[in-house]
Order: C-alpha cells, then structure tokens, then sequence
C-alpha cells in the first residue's frame, strides 16, 4: 500500500512539475522547480528514515493550493492572458484553504465548512467576470452559489433564522423597485 502510495504522489509531481515546466520555459522556473522538488524529496526521504515527523496529512492540501496560486500568479504577472484560469484558480485556492483549515483545527469543522464548496466556484466566476470581460451572465450563478452558500455558513455560525429577515427584505426591496420604476427599462406608458 505505501508503495502505491508512493507511486501515485511521484506522478502527481512529475505531472504538476511538466505542466509548470511547460508554461515557463526559462532557466530560471527550471531552477525553482528543481529546487522544490528537491526539497520535497528530501523532506520525504529524511520522514521515511525517521529523522522529521513529516506526514502526507500536512502536505496534500498543496496539491489544491499550490495549482490555484500559480493560476493565480500566471494570470496576474501577464504569463497566461486568459482570464479563464481564475475559475479553477478561485476554486483550487479556496478549497485548499478549507482542506488546510480542516487539516490543522480538525475535521469535525466540515459539518460547518461545507458551504464553501459553493463559495469557491462563486469566487472562481465572480474572478471571471471581474477580470474578464463583464459577462454579466456570470454574476447569475455567482449569485445563486454565493447566496446559498454564504447564507448557509452565516446560519451556522449567526444561529438566526436569515428567512425571517433576508426573504421578508429581498420582497421589500422588490416591491419598492417596482413601485419607483428602478428595475423597469421602460418608461411609464
């Protein structure tokens, strides 16, 4: 079982160190990521032999964070122009977060964390539609995401019920847009 293990985590490194070799191609991304497979090896190798106490637990996280981050960054600093690579960016960072959070305070915080599967997804479209070009049909499902899943968290933590004030104001809010004309693009006829 170890070495499976083993095997599995060698490809994931020889295909996440390929795709990052691939979209740099310069000396000097050659030698980051040499270095930090180097040290991820060594850290391994000196766990394996008993010197650290260093488990996969505190590690695999990264395979979610790292990706995110770097899409991040590849978008930013001009290396990939598509503003497409914020989604799973938005999305991998997110749930790398929540994978580390749970990781170090304990598993038990997913029975109140779990809304932020649907937050990160609205994160990831909302980094679309910010930096892309404005589809406002974007900020639909950003909405319906982000709505349920900030309303879910909130209810965890908060303990009041957000339908006896979040449904009775979204109505208000409603009938005062159609009573002023806001929300129609027509003039009264």
């Amino acid at each position: 079982m170890k070495d499976k293990t083993q095997s599995i985590r060698i490809k994931y490194i020889m295909f996440f160190a390929k795709y990052m070799g691939g979209k740099i191609m310069n000396r000097n991304s050659n030698i980051v990521i040499g270095t930090v497979l180097i040290a991820m090896g060594a850290l391994f190798l000196m766990s394996n032999l008993g010197y650290l106490n260093f488990t996969w637990n505190y590690i695999w996280p990264l395979a979610l964070l790292v990706p995110g981050l770097y899409m991040h960054f590849a978008f930013f600093t001009g290396i990939d122009k598509n503003p497409g690579i914020l989604v799973p960016g938005g999305i991998l960072t997110t749930y790398g977060a929540l994978f580390y959070a749970n990781v170090f305070f304990g598993w038990h915080m997913m029975a109140d964390l779990w809304p932020l599967f649907l937050i990160g997804v609205a994160i990831g479209l909302f980094e679309l539609y910010l930096f892309g070009n404005h589809d406002k049909g974007l900020l639909v499902p950003v909405a319906i995401l982000g709505g349920i899943g900030l309303s879910a968290l909130l209810r965890t933590y908060i303990r009041v019920d957000l339908k006896d004030y979040i449904i009775p104001a979204v109505l208000i809010i409603i009938g005062i847009a159609i009573i002023t004309g806001k929300g129609s693009k027509k003039g009264n006829s």
